[in-house]
C-alpha cells in the first residue's frame, strides 16, 4: 500500500528518536531523515502535538516514554493503517459530492488532520494534513464528542458568530447528531464553511477516526447539508463494523 509520505517520515522520525539514548537536535534529525530542517520541524511538531514525542527545555526532541498508552489508545501505526483503509472512501466521497473530504484522529482536546482529498472546484476548503482543530466547533471534532466518548472541553472559545459556546446547547447538538448518525459544523469554525462528519470504529469497536466532507456555504444549503450527511453516514466502515 502507498503510505502518505509525511506519515512515513513521521514513523521514521519516531524510530530515530526511540533508538537514541539522548534527546536530539532538530538539525541532526533532519540529516537522519535526509530532508530540510523546515520539513523536519513540521513533522516533529506534529509528533509532539499527537503525544508521540517531547521537546525539552533545550529544544531537543525525544520519544515519549509510553506512546502506546496515550489517552485515545491508538498507536501511530494503527493511525497509518486507518488512513490507508479510509483513503478509498475519501476519494469516492469527493468523486460523488465534488467537495473536499478529510480524515482526523483525536489528540487530547483537538483533532489532528491525517489525510485529505481535495475538491477539483476552484472554491474549496483546505485543512492541511498535520493541522489541529478544536473539538467543539468542527464536525470532525464533534464526531469524537458524540460517538467516541471524548469529553466536552472546559474552554470553548468563539471562532465565528455561529460557534456554540454554551455546554448545554452543545450537548443538545451532539444528541441530535447521535440520532441522525452524523455531526455538523454550520460555519462554527470558519465563516462560510459547512461540514458534516461521521465516526470510524476499528476492529475492536473503538472510535479511531472521524471522516467528513467540507465545502463553502454558497454550494451547501440546508437540504444539501442533510444530503451530504447521509452520504457520509452511509459511506461504510473500512473495518467492517456495522455502526452508524
Amino acid at each position: 500500500m502507498r503510505l502518505l509520505q509525511s506519515l512515513m517520515r513521521g514513523l521514521r522520525a519516531l524510530d530515530i528518536l526511540t533508538a537514541s539514548d539522548e534527546p536530539m537536535r532538530l538539525t541532526r534529525i533532519a540529516e537522519e531523515l535526509g530532508i530540510e530542517k523546515s520539513n523536519a520541524s513540521h513533522i516533529l511538531k506534529s509528533l509532539v502535538a499527537a503525544g508521540y514525542a517531547v521537546q525539552d527545555e533545550s529544544r531537543r526532541y525525544r520519544a515519549a516514554r509510553d506512546p502506546e498508552s496515550r489517552k485515545e489508545g491508538h498507536s501511530l501505526s494503527e493511525v497509518v493503517a486507518c488512513k490507508e483503509l479510509c483513503r478509498p472512501i475519501l476519494q469516492r466521497l469527493v468523486e460523488v459530492t465534488g467537495e473536499c473530504a478529510h480524515l482526523a484522529v483525536l489528540v487530547d482536546e483537538r483533532v489532528w488532520y491525517v489525510d485529505k482529498v481535495d475538491s477539483t472546484l476552484p472554491l474549496k476548503v483546505d485543512h492541511p494534513i498535520g493541522s489541529l482543530a478544536p473539538l467543539h466547533c468542527t464536525a470532525l471534532g464533534k464526531a469524537f464528542l458524540a460517538f467516541g466518548g471524548a469529553e466536552i472541553p472546559t474552554a470553548m472559545p468563539s471562532h465565528t458568530a455561529q460557534t456554540i459556546v454554551d455546554r448545554h446547547v452543545l450537548e443538545s447538538d451532539l444528541e441530535q447528531a447521535r440520532v441522525r448518525g452524523f455531526t455538523v459544523d454550520d460555519g462554527e469554525f470558519a465563516e462560510g464553511i459547512r461540514c458534516v462528519a461521521r465516526p470510524v470504529f476499528d476492529s475492536r469497536d473503538r472510535m479511531i477516526a472521524a471522516l467528513g466532507i467540507s465545502g463553502p456555504s454558497v454550494r451547501i444549503g440546508d437540504s444539501r447539508m442533510v444530503e451530504l450527511g447521509q452520504m457520509v453516514r452511509k459511506a461504510g466502515n473500512p473495518f467492517l463494523k456495522d455502526r452508524p
